[in-house]
């Protein structure tokens, strides 16, 4: 019977620091995406998007690679 008497303030403590820890999660934003790494986890990730890869060759039907060569090579070119 005298163990109840260091249980109760066991208890206390810990569910007093379960509320707390509750609330922190509340403030910083913990449960503001609840969905997302469920639809996270069913993306494909195994192809590469070439783009996020510095050392490919740029995609010839992409604009911007077709504008950052003309670029380049006017840059390279010296006055004669």
């Amino acid at each position: 019977m005298e163990v109840i008497y260091g249980l109760i303030p066991g208890m206390l403590v810990l569910g007093l620091a379960g509320v707390a820890v509750l609330f922190w999660a509340a403030r910083t934003g913990q449960f503001d995406d609840l969905e997302g790494d469920g639809r996270r986890i069913l993306l494909d990730e195994d192809e590469i998007d070439p783009r996020r890869l510095p050392d490919m060759e740029p995609d010839p039907d992409d604009p911007r690679a077709q504008a950052a060569s003309a670029e380049g090579s006017s840059q390279n070119e010296r006055p004669v």
